[in-house]
């Protein structure tokens, strides 16, 4: 998809009123029943898209679906269960233009899935890496992950003897190795893809500093207060923070592209390339997490080595 908006050589900054003709297309979000998700879906069906609301509460996401103008459907998916996301994609028959992997948890206390992993690893990025393999047969344009800035605190590593912290739990050291393993996931599922020949593109984004329910649920109350008051002085609104998910999903940007705010800090500001930590460059550590992931979850590549 390419930005063919008049509008656009009107203005300096990209929104959402950019968007191209969508008509035909569908996407599906994750975690698309609030906050960025659903203003992503939104826009997405405002340009004419079919919107699948991937989403854990069918009745919360029926209410989400209906503040959408516009052509959904909503679907039940629950990234903390590999069961819900193997019946999900089994589930799925017809071509999927653009995967949005949105959904995600942050600074929760220590919590466990279904299957015994780290809830935010597990979640962000176990449930995201099944679910995108199980479903890329499907996948017609791109793969879009949501990240995070905060890739860059914590150890600033995959801890991969310990994927799971049982030896050191924070829920920031948490949130942060989750949210690498985003990156990751996204380079080497470019460079897969790449080597498969096929067309399709894997994307990352993050939204800055936007305010959203998921500070709610910081384990530590003194962080709630504090996210609370940079949500109230700080942070962009989920509009401005949904962007760079659009951008990367609606515009023609290299394979492995990152986007993000362009303000200070790509705290907020409007959609533009960014760049990534050292440690979520690394080729090698991408390699060992993809090999690590199909060993936790049990999928695998989902194309053939060559497409024709």
């Amino acid at each position: 998809m390419t930005d063919t908006s008049a509008a656009r050589g009107r203005r300096a900054k990209w929104n959402a009123t950019d968007l191209p003709d969508l008509s035909g297309r569908t996407a599906v979000i994750t975690g698309a029943n609030s906050g960025i998700g659903l203003t992503a879906a939104q826009a997405l069906a405002r340009a004419g898209a079919h919107v699948v609301l991937a989403v854990r509460d069918l009745g919360r996401g029926g209410a989400a679906a209906a503040k959408v103008d516009g052509s959904t459907e909503v679907r039940r998916l629950d990234l903390a269960d590999l069961d819900s996301v193997r019946e999900f994609a089994a589930g799925w028959d017809r071509p999927l233009d653009v995967l949005i992997n949105n959904a995600g948890v942050m600074l929760l206390p220590e919590q466990r899935t279904k299957q015994g992993f780290e809830m935010q690893f597990g979640t962000n990025h176990l449930g995201h890496f099944a679910l995108t393999n199980l479903l890329l047969p499907h996948v017609t344009d791109r793969v879009v992950t949501v990240a995070s800035a905060a890739h860059r605190m914590g150890d600033g590593r995959i801890s991969f003897e310990d994927v799971n912290l049982t030896r050191g739990y924070g829920p920031q050291r948490a949130y942060s190795q989750s949210k690498l393993a985003n990156l990751l996931f996204t380079l080497e599922l470019q460079r897969r893809l790449t080597e498969a020949g096929s067309g399709v593109r894997a994307l990352a984004a993050h939204p800055g500093w936007s305010a959203t329910n998921l500070q709610n649920h910081a384990a530590n109350p003194v962080v709630r207060a504090l996210m609370r008051t940079g949500n109230k002085f700080l942070a962009q609104d989920d509009r401005a923070g949904a962007l760079p998910t659009l951008y990367a999903a609606s515009q023609d940007l290299p394979g492995a592209a990152y986007v993000g705010p362009d303000g200070l800090g790509e705290m907020r500001g409007a959609p533009t390339l960014v760049g990534r930590s050292a440690a979520a460059s690394d080729p090698e550590a991408a390699r060992r997490l993809w090999t690590l992931s199909e060993e936790l979850t049990g999928v695998r590549w989902g194309l053939p080595t060559t497409v024709r």
